[in-house]
């Protein structure tokens, strides 16, 4: 009776650091998951103001209007400028959340 209740806490243990490894495997996989869809939003982003810019530079031209648009592409490339230079605080913030809230 002994070896069987025995045998039971072993196997319950082993049923245990399996879990626990598989809670690790998952819990590296967390910062990856993380700075991947932060690199996607800013792909996005970026891509959703390439387009806008674009329709102004489109509807600027049919209307004769060079200067506003010339001034709406500059604010644009700003932006692009300013999301390229926050990408690393970005993905340190999100980081930070993640494995904060962990």
């Amino acid at each position: 009776m002994n070896e069987n209740r025995i045998q039971r806490v072993l196997e319950i243990e082993k049923q245990a650091q399996e879990v626990q490894d598989q809670a690790k495997r998952e819990a590296q996989e967390i910062p990856v998951k993380a700075e991947q869809e932060a690199q996607a939003l800013i792909a996005k982003a970026v891509a959703e103001a390439h387009e806008e810019a674009r329709k102004m530079l489109a509807s600027a031209q049919t209307e004769g209007d060079s200067g506003k648009a010339a001034d709406e592409a500059a604010k644009n490339n700003e932006f692009e400028n300013s999301a390229k230079k926050n990408f690393d605080r970005a993905v340190a913030f999100v980081l930070d959340r993640v494995l904060g809230g962990a």
